[in-house]
């Protein structure tokens, strides 16, 4: 997967107004994962997507970390869900 776009970890936290210990929460729980390049940390296009729902969430809900946990948590097994019933579906029309 060619990735389009990566931020720093402090340009993120900076733009968005959030804690870099926000951040490192969803890192240490394994939700999002950063690259490491020319001694800084950065967020892939996929992972920062995920991390600016995770904050709009906590922002404008007030969730905090470990509903936000659960959360991504729920709207990964959706996502697999998802693209399991594509799958079933597109093999359905084989047989059809």
């Amino acid at each position: 997967m060619e990735t389009k776009y990566r931020i720093s970890i402090h340009d993120f936290c900076k733009n968005y107004q959030v804690d870099e210990v926000f951040v490192s929460h969803f890192i240490e729980a394994k939700i999002i994962q950063i690259k490491k390049e020319g001694g800084r940390n950065l967020i892939t296009e996929h992972h920062f997507l995920k991390l600016e729902k995770m904050v709009r969430l906590h922002q404008d809900l007030g969730i905090n970390l470990e509903g936000l946990e659960a959360i991504s948590h729920l709207l990964n097994r959706v996502e697999n869900m998802n693209e399991e019933l594509q799958y079933l579906r597109n093999r359905l029309q084989l047989y059809e």
